[in-house]
């Protein structure tokens, strides 16, 4: 656990660790800076005052394949969120189809670990996603939105390779991403509003994906 301090009433904790107690370690995935100074970082255990780089690289063996995609025509603000949530459960990539700047506040720094690539459109990432599968083959694409028509995610069998789309905050799924998506999937709700946050939405959308495939 990382140790923490209160200075006072109200005061936020430390966060993370400080400097390297001890011999330093023989090892290039430490960073010296970081053993020197501490690392503050928003970081497991695992890669406390690690490299950035050694950190990437060490994700990138274990990531899952499943990747992510998030419609970005009105500079969403919630694609932010939706690639911390991504880095959370080890997604293969996020997507951003649309504009290529976003707002990067809500990730959290996040981004630098998570691999994330600029689609102009979504007949882009069509055509990305027809040989990104295993062996060379295509990647279904899976979309998230409470359309008419759309399979309830709840019980639905979710490819084990797929890109989960969702569309930006309040239009949702765009009639070109709707069309290209093998098959849009709803979340069930059961209140007055008519749809979730985008954010939550990923979060819920991925989250099932893990409860597929990745837990023991």
């Amino acid at each position: 656990m990382d140790p923490t301090s209160r200075d006072g009433a109200g005061a936020q904790p430390e966060v993370g660790v400080g400097p390297w107690p001890g011999p330093w370690p023989d090892d290039d995935r430490y960073d010296p800076e970081l053993l020197r100074v501490g690392d503050a970082r928003n970081v497991v255990d695992r890669y406390r005052y690690w490299r950035l780089e050694a950190i990437v690289a060490d994700l990138d063996t274990r990531r899952h394949p499943f990747h992510v995609a998030v419609e970005n025509w009105q500079h969403d603000f919630n694609i932010g969120s939706v690639v911390r949530t991504a880095n959370a459960f080890l997604a293969g990539g996020v997507h951003v189809v649309g504009r290529r700047r976003w707002n990067r506040r809500g990730a959290m720094v996040t981004d630098r670990y998570q691999h994330v690539s600029h689609h102009a459109d979504v007949d882009s990432l069509v055509q990305w996603a027809a040989s990104a599968g295993p062996d060379g083959g295509p990647l279904p694409l899976v979309g998230i939105d409470n359309l008419p028509g759309a399979v309830p995610l709840e019980g639905y069998p979710l490819p084990r390779a797929c890109v989960l789309v969702f569309g930006q905050e309040g239009p949702g799924l765009s009639a070109s991403a709707h069309e290209a998506c093998d098959v849009v999937l709803s979340i069930a709700q059961f209140g007055s509003t008519r749809s979730i946050n985008a954010g939550a939405a990923a979060a819920i959308a991925m989250h099932t994906w893990i409860t597929h495939h990745a837990l023991p």
